[in-house]
């Protein structure tokens, strides 16, 4: 029931609690009929095109490269560097080059067509292409020469991109960094000067992005740990690094929108503007929570004004997911679509970026090559565009299933031998017409669960709740209002 998704497992020590883990997760991949293992045929031709990638002719590998993600990561899409370039700077962006790899039509691009994305919850992955490829061959590891397409993105002294190519390198990552060794640097003053000026650049795209209209929420995530028979959930708040991070992805995704949007073919990620009603009701539950919003402020400046860390503002948070849904892909070919804007970004955007994780970022990768290199879009790219929309939009839902299956599992697995007793919490969803009955977070143990009550919830409000439900089989979490 959760909305927070789980990010990573730390696993200190096998036990109990991390083999009922492990046959839970095996339940729900039998459930939703994936598997992290692939048909032989699929393993033997990953095999082979791992030992005969098409290498290309420009040799990019002096360039400083370096990777930055979660410590246990191992498919590595994206590795950066960054420098001046008189008042503005220089961002290079090395993406995988999955395309060198697979074929169209060959058994490993038949299988990503019906996998769509790599499914991601606990210690569990279920990848888009067999690990031969995307955690060794393909991937951007360090000190190895990989094939990658290069984009080169001039950015301006205020954070605006202004000129951005894209081309088939061979690169060299220098080193594979984690996000809490980068900050650590940053805030030491101890960091390489292209990490230094990734914090220059990500504030700067920050403050763009605010200008701009756009917004993310702060919502916390969810973090698993196990140590033998114990399984603890921990609420875990974005480091300033990742923020940085992530705006260089987008930035990169923007860069790529406006390429195929000029050229009028392409594969966008949308998201249809907030409909006003459910503007209206944030309004209300504002005012419900106390939380003053003048009528004058947009809802996305509302949203970066609110502090998730106290209660009443971190319920307003979950109630404000109501306007990012319905995201979706569009793709088009000699007619761009009337809005094809993503309303949380306040701009047109494409996913170029995962290619070894999302389906869809290796065709529109493909796009803007062909488009810089003034070529082709290749037909491989072209007959197979619209239908891309749909296969990824089923795989969007699949991913949200299994994450959700799986911190369901998790949290009943730490709660079961708890049911009756009470916790602290905070009520911060309300059901709009069965006001008995809405979403609670505790924070000890972290979990965000459903709660009911024979009276309205009160929303925004510390409440004391009693376990009723934690049931690891049926994967259910069950909280009572006391009182």
């Amino acid at each position: 029931m959760a909305s927070s998704r789980v990010v990573r497992l730390r696993s200190r020590k096998d036990g109990g609690a991390a083999r009922t883990l492990r046959d839970g997760l095996v339940q729900i991949q039998e459930e939703l009929q994936v598997s992290p293992d692939f048909p032989a045929v699929v393993q033997e031709a990953a095999a082979r095109a791992a030992d005969a990638p098409r290498l290309p002719d420009l040799d990019r590998t002096d360039l400083a490269l370096v990777t930055i993600d979660p410590d246990s990561a191992m498919d590595l899409d994206q590795a950066l560097h960054i420098e001046r370039d008189g008042d503005g700077y220089v961002v290079h962006y090395a993406i995988a080059d999955v395309a060198a790899f697979v074929a169209a039509g060959d058994p490993v691009d038949t299988e990503a067509h019906r996998r769509g994305e790599t499914l991601y919850g606990a210690d569990s992955k279920v990848p888009l292409h067999p690990k031969v490829l995307s955690e060794d061959a393909a991937s951007l590891l360090p000190d190895q020469d990989r094939p990658a397409l290069l984009w080169t993105i001039r950015v301006d002294e205020v954070g605006e991109g202004t000129d951005v190519v894209v081309e088939r390198a061979l690169v060299r990552s220098r080193a594979k960094l984690d996000y809490e060794g980068v900050q650590r640097q940053i805030d030491e003053g101890t960091a390489a000067e292209s990490l230094m000026l990734l914090r220059e650049v990500g504030e700067l795209r920050l403050e763009r992005e605010a200008a701009r209209g756009g917004v993310s929420l702060p919502l916390p995530e969810q973090e698993v740990d196990l140590d033998g028979d114990t399984v603890r959930l921990e609420f875990r708040e974005m480091l300033p690094v990742e923020k940085w991070n992530a705006q260089i992805s987008l930035l990169t995704g923007f860069a790529a929108a406006s390429l195929m949007v000029y050229a009028r073919v392409g594969l966008l990620r949308t998201l249809p503007p907030a409909d006003p009603r459910d503007v209206k009701r944030l309004h209300r539950t504002a005012r419900a929570l106390g939380i003053e919003w003048p009528a004058e402020v947009l809802y996305p400046d509302f949203i970066r004004a609110l502090d998730p860390s106290r209660p009443a503002h971190a319920a307003m948070v979950v109630a404000c997911t109501r306007l990012l849904r319905g995201s979706g892909y569009v793709a088009f070919d000699g007619e761009v679509p009337a809005d094809p804007q993503h309303a949380a970004l306040a701009s047109e955007y494409a996913h170029v970026t995962a290619p070894l994780r999302r389906l869809g970022d290796r065709y529109a990768g493909e796009v803007c090559v062909a488009l810089c290199a003034g070529e082709d879009v290749p037909g491989w790219v072209t007959e197979k565009l619209h239908d891309l929309p749909a296969t990824l939009q089923e795989s969007g839902r699949r991913a949200n299933r299994y994450e959700g299956a799986v911190l369901d599992l998790v949290e009943a697995e730490l709660l079961q031998h708890r049911v009756g007793q009470s916790f602290p919490g905070v009520v911060v969803e309300r059901d709009e017409e069965r006001r008995t009955r809405g979403v609670v977070t505790v924070q000890d143990p972290a979990v965000e669960a459903r709660v009911s009550a024979d009276r309205e919830l009160p929303l925004g409000e510390d409440v004391t709740v009693t376990l009723v439900v934690a049931d690891p089989s049926s994967r259910k979490v069950e909280f009572a209002l006391e009182g």
